[in-house]
């Protein structure tokens, strides 16, 4: 019984060394964890932009038929189309990406037109909310991307 007690009394918990050792490598995978998590972000983000300007042209096509060659803003294809209306306003930000979308007007010389850009909110950093700029207008049947500024029909297609 007395060994019992002895015994008992000897065992102690972690000490101090063991236990910062355990918190520095959970602080560890946290790190990883998150620099992956936020680029999983981007990447999501990026996708979003790129498949909301496809469905963007598709929507466009489709309004520009039916209402003589005269192309959408926003509000009409969110009203006209189905377009998210996460779409309303001048300057919409989805999916962390500004979308921004210029149009002329059809006359007698020149038929309507579109240009639609989708910027990161936040280009760069560790917040970033993505990293490619994409373009894509009327005239184009593709998207077109750029990693270090505003994209133009002149960049490299998706």
């Amino acid at each position: 019984m007395n060994t019992r007690l002895r015994r008992l009394k000897d065992q102690r918990g972690f000490n101090l060394i063991e236990l910062m050792i355990v918190i520095a490598i959970i602080g560890l995978l946290i790190g990883v964890g998150s620099i992956a998590w936020g680029a999983m972000i981007r990447a999501g983000n990026e996708n979003a932009a790129a498949q909301t300007l496809d469905r963007i042209r598709t929507y466009q096509a489709q309004y520009a038929s039916r209402n003589r060659g005269k192309f959408a803003t926003f509000d009409q294809l969110v009203q006209a189309s189905g377009l998210d209306e996460k779409f309303t306003g001048e300057r919409p930000v989805v999916n962390g990406y500004v979308f921004t979308l210029t149009l002329e007007e059809p006359s007698s010389t020149k038929p309507g037109a579109y240009k639609v850009n989708a910027d990161p909110q936040v280009p760069t950093g560790i917040t970033a909310t993505g990293t490619r700029f994409f373009y894509t207008d009327s005239g184009l049947g593709t998207i077109k991307a750029n990693d270090t500024q505003p994209a133009k029909a002149e960049d490299p297609s998706i």
